[in-house]
């Protein structure tokens, strides 16, 4: 069944998040992972207006999706962003039944 990673994210220094950018979409092709959406137009319909970047992720598992974003090399990109270069916030959320 198939998994998505939603994340939203406020970018606070562009150049040291492109570090972190630049290192993603290998990282997931190799778990098998597609980006469905990634910083396009939206609009927050409800809730606080903390994040300015939307990114949706389908992997072919749960399992595979959380071992991406738990991967070494996973790890190693984000680091450009955790020392402060970008506020995060990431669920692994695996399709429901409803989506059958």
């Amino acid at each position: 069944m198939p998994a998505y990673w939603i994340a939203r994210s406020r970018i606070n220094e562009p150049v040291a998040y492109k570090r972190y950018t630049d290192q993603v979409p290998g990282i997931i092709a190799k778990f098998g992972g597609q980006v469905l959406a990634r910083g396009g137009r939206y609009e927050i319909m409800e809730g606080p207006e903390t994040f300015q970047r939307f990114v949706i992720i389908e992997f072919p598992t749960f399992e595979q999706g959380v071992a991406c974003f738990r991967s070494p090399e996973y790890v190693a990109a984000a680091a450009h962003r955790r020392g402060g270069a970008g506020e995060v916030e990431t669920v692994m959320l695996e399709a429901g039944e409803f989506t059958k």
